[in-house]
């Protein structure tokens, strides 16, 4: 059996809840296409997104550990996929449009410059008198403008309610300007619920990666509410080793407390709004969005010790100091010297000026691509 495009639509009307968006009623894109005959407007998004080249590169950007460090620990693709597959989970649950939520976790990192926040805050600081740098903006560029796949349009001509949700993706380290996106309106519950994941994903998945590289130990979690809740929750003990396996189970079962958690405060909070579709819950004062109290309280005491004890160990903040090392002299060079960018980043010159494209340029490295072209410019030894 086939399901056209129009099937998919009535499904999404049986199993939605009145307050998750339809596909069939998108507000559309800027360019009008005739859409596919077996996905959906999102479905479709979903995958342009999928085969673009910034989501091919973020495999090799660092989320906390920088690329060559190790296999095991996560990039930016791999945090990435795990947003997605934790905003379909609650979306499925809470009967908002999985489509439209994947699709926004998909895209919500794509601008992230190489070496993680660290890059991120060496290209802002360099681009203070330019208009600034901010990667959640720059994914919406990507999307927009700079990706070239169509002779018809820049950019992947994605439809209103995934450009709505990307930059109106916030969390406590990111807010974007979302003028052009009638700033008086909240994010829908897709973009609600994808900004959710992201940080959840990032605390547990961060906990597990500080734990395998030994920069945290069980030791220094003692007493923190959460770690004690999943230790208690799995019958291990203090004195008990964390082998691979256990740290694993704790993982889970951190994610999985954290997801029931967020998905009840969710229903909770729905239903006490009362709202009946989606333009009733944009309009609300406040985000439907949310842990309970008590976890939220939880999740503040674990970011506050993942900020003092890994982001800040000496280990990670050596790397950043060598990362922002790294991005400074890469801009200063080409300010310098715009003859060394690569010609098609000349061409650009003219119409965004030399700094944003400098700052384009360098947004688009890996990690590997930024010490590879650090090193060329500045050894003597390494051929151009």
């Amino acid at each position: 059996m086939i399901f056209t495009r129009q099937q998919l639509e009535e499904i999404e009307d049986q199993f939605l809840a009145p307050y998750g968006i339809r596909s069939k009623d998108s507000k559309g894109r800027s360019h009008p296409e005739d859409e596919p005959d077996y996905r959906t407007v999102f479905q479709r998004d979903r995958d342009r997104i999928l085969h673009t080249t910034a989501f091919r590169r973020l495999e090799y950007k660092t989320q906390v550990f920088i690329n060559y460090e190790g296999d095991y620990y996560r990039t930016r693709l791999t945090h990435t996929l795990e947003v997605a597959q934790i905003g379909r989970s609650v979306a499925r649950a809470l009967g908002a449009n999985e489509d439209l939520v994947e699709t926004i976790c998909l895209a919500h990192d794509l601008g992230h410059p190489p070496f993680g926040h660290s890059g991120e805050r060496e290209l802002a600081r360099m681009m203070v008198d330019f208009g600034g740098f901010n990667h959640n903006q720059h994914s919406y560029r990507i999307v927009t403008e700079l990706e070239k796949r169509y002779p018809e349009f820049d950019g992947l001509n994605l439809t209103y309610e995934v450009l709505e949700g990307m930059i109106k993706h916030e969390t406590e380290y990111d807010v974007s300007d979302a003028s052009e996106y009638d700033p008086n309106l909240r994010g829908h519950l897709e973009a609600q619920i994808a900004n959710a994941a992201d940080e959840l994903a990032y605390t547990a998945h961060d906990l597990d990666d500080g734990l395998r590289s030994g920069m945290i130990t069980p030791d220094d979690l003692a007493g923190i509410s959460l770690w004690e809740v999943i230790n208690e929750s799995v019958g291990r003990r203090r004195s008990d080793p964390l082998d691979d396996l256990s740290r694993h189970r704790l993982i889970r079962r951190l994610i999985n407390i954290e997801i029931t958690d967020l998905t009840q405060s969710i229903d909770r909070m729905i239903r006490r709004s009362g709202v009946r579709n989606v333009e009733e819950l944009q309009k609300l004062p406040y985000n439907v969005v949310g842990f309970s109290e008590d976890m939220h309280r939880r999740n503040r005491e674990l970011k506050d010790f993942l900020y003092n004890n890994l982001y800040n160990h000496y280990r990670v903040v050596r790397m950043a100091v060598k990362a922002e090392r790294v991005v400074e002299s890469l801009f200063k060079a080409f300010i310098e010297e715009p003859t060394i960018l690569p010609d098609a980043f000349q061409r650009m010159i003219d119409d965004k000026g030399l700094e944003q494209t400098i700052c384009y340029y360098i947004a688009g490295m890996t990690d590997r691509y930024a010490i590879d072209e650090y090193q060329k410019l500045f050894d003597p030894a390494v051929l151009p």
